[in-house]
């Protein structure tokens, strides 16, 4: 048990996606917006070491942001941008 405790992974939540040109991206200063491909109720994107491995929805409970796992995920669905 002691080997497993020693991995690490990374954990990601993807939002959505955007494209922008890069001079675009350079021009953006503290405080610009970047819209995204989804809406407000959309599931987001658990990817483990970079590897979708689950979808799920947003929670805010007093001022706290956490994520719960609602399905396993598609993986091609989000090679094709499925957001």
């Amino acid at each position: 048990m002691s080997q497993i405790n020693s991995v690490n992974v990374e954990v990601q939540v993807v939002l959505g996606r955007s494209i922008l040109p890069m001079q675009q991206l350079l021009r953006m200063g503290r405080g610009a917006v970047i819209p995204l491909d989804t809406t407000v109720n959309e599931e987001v994107w658990i990817l483990v070491n970079n590897h979708p491995v689950a979808r799920g929805e947003i929670q805010i409970n007093d001022e706290k942001i956490s994520i719960a796992v609602t399905r396993e995920a598609n993986v091609y669905d989000y090679m094709a941008g499925g957001l």
